[in-house]
């Protein structure tokens, strides 16, 4: 999702190197605000959905490399009546030639950081703060010369605290790279300190990783040991909400563990909170990697509808 960052660099020192970034859509669109792709005169790295778009975001993106470094335009595509794609929605972009000797932005770059581009004749300048953004249409005036653009760095990724690097963990992490998600990763055993991402916590400690867990992140809990499983539900169900608590486990473990939180004094409305077993209904398969594909398509589907590009206007 940001590997345009690092690639930016890399291509500007070798040549001319074209960016394409989508300012916003409207309607059905292939990619949302703040995707971005990059043209040189024989390749393209990235997309911004394929199709009839990209195929003339190219066009347009390897006539702005005959101009000079710095140059910009800004173009409307609606989908339906003019590129002939059944999506239907409306698409403005920003087509630029990268100026290489005006990358100095790059070192202050990071994810959920703001980039403020400012349009100028024959320049686009651009520097990194923290705010704020606003929302840019797809229809009405273009941005022109004079505009300032100010965008979250970055698609907005759901923080996922994960508790288990078993295989069924393992197999998550591998699944979720690529995805809007913001993986942390916990487990107790020392044997674990070798696999890269994970977080060796002591068990008595890692309770407190709940605790600061955003509200906003989704947990899920699949350790080697269900009294250590226990814990940490408990732990998660007596703090404010999160987004998704979740917990790997048959319907007799939930039954259990249902009952013992309402034993020990867990309200019915927190025990709702806990979704067990995991993973998108219908999908039986008890394979890692099927566990895990149920799982995350489960979470995705929790992803707020937010663009990227939440920027603007003169």
């Amino acid at each position: 999702m940001m590997d345009w960052l690092e690639q930016l660099p890399r291509l500007a020192a070798q040549g001319p190197v074209a960016m394409v970034s989508v300012l916003a859509t409207e309607g059905s669109a292939p990619r949302g605000a703040g995707t971005r792709m990059l043209v040189t005169a024989d390749g393209e790295h990235g997309t911004i959905g394929g199709g009839a778009l990209e195929f003339r975001a190219v066009e347009q993106a390897r006539a702005v490399l005959a101009h000079a470094a710095g140059t910009w335009r800004v173009q409307d595509y609606p989908l339906g009546p003019l590129l002939g794609q059944c999506c239907g929605g409306r698409v403005r972009l920003l087509i630029e030639h990268v100026d290489p000797d005006a990358l100095g932005w790059l070192d202050e770059a990071a994810e959920g950081r703001v980039l403020v581009s400012q349009l100028r004749p024959g320049a686009v300048e651009r520097q990194v703060s923290d705010g704020p953004a606003m929302a840019l249409s797809a229809r009405g005036d273009r941005p022109r010369e004079g505009s300032r653009l100010a965008e979250v760095i970055g698609a907005v990724r759901r923080p996922l605290y994960l508790f288990g690097a078993g295989h069924v963990g393992l197999a998550i992490a591998r699944h979720a790279d690529g995805l809007p998600l913001r993986l942390a990763w916990f487990d107790t055993r020392p044997v674990f300190a070798s696999v890269a991402g994970v977080a060796v916590v002591p068990e008595s400690g890692i309770a407190q990783c709940v605790a600061e867990a955003p509200d906003e992140a989704a947990l899920v809990i699949l350790t080697h040991d269900h009294a250590l499983d226990y814990t940490l539900t408990r732990a998660a169900l007596m703090r404010p909400p999160l987004a998704f608590t979740g917990l790997i486990g048959s319907q007799t473990k939930r039954a259990r563990f249902m009952a013992r939180l309402e034993r020990e004094g867990v309200s019915a409305d927190a025990r709702a909170r806990l979704t067990c077993p995991i993973g998108l209904p219908g999908v039986t398969g008890k394979e890692p990697d099927v566990i895990a594909v149920a799982l995350l398509a489960q979470l995705l589907q929790l992803l707020p509808q937010a663009s990227a590009m939440q920027a603007v206007a003169a």
